[in-house]
């Protein structure tokens, strides 16, 4: 029980790779749940910008559904050249590495951007997805951006 705690507070701590900044706010109903739009611009890649939406919980939803500290895991997301594109030190293997993570809810769960570098047609993928400490999430959504013509 003791790591389980420590693993989340590990998660808790853990800071994101880059800060995603808000762009817009859709309100989906009368009781305050939100579509967030923000815009996340790779760090190590310059000249591409994603753009992520998510729902958020208002307060009544909160009160009246109980989970209280829990927003949805789905997520949709597109990535853009948005100037001259520029790779920096990126992690090519199959895996890839996060770009972004936002925890969504308040230990066990997180919104996160994940880059995959497709070496053989020079392309980026990027894969939004929610990450669970016991129940893994197949809500994805994936965006890709071509290198034809970047250095």
């Amino acid at each position: 029980m003791k790591l389980l705690g420590l693993v989340g507070l590990l998660g808790l701590l853990s800071v994101s790779p880059v800060k995603a900044e808000q762009i817009g706010e859709v309100g989906v109903d009368w009781v305050g749940n939100d579509i967030i739009i923000e815009a996340i611009a790779d760090p190590d890649v310059a000249g591409v910008t994603c753009h992520i939406a998510y729902f958020e919980r208002g307060l009544f939803d909160r009160l009246s559904k109980g989970n209280w500290f829990e927003d949805p895991s789905n997520a949709s997301i597109s990535c853009r050249q948005t100037g001259p594109i520029t790779i920096g030190e990126i992690d090519r293997d199959e895996d890839g590495e996060d770009v972004f993570r936002a925890s969504r809810s308040i230990v066990l769960k997180s919104l996160r951007v994940k880059r995959i570098f497709d070496e053989k047609n020079q392309t980026l993928v990027y894969i939004a997805h929610a990450a669970e400490l016991t129940d893994g999430s197949a809500k994805v959504s994936m965006s890709t951006v071509p290198l034809y013509g970047s250095d």
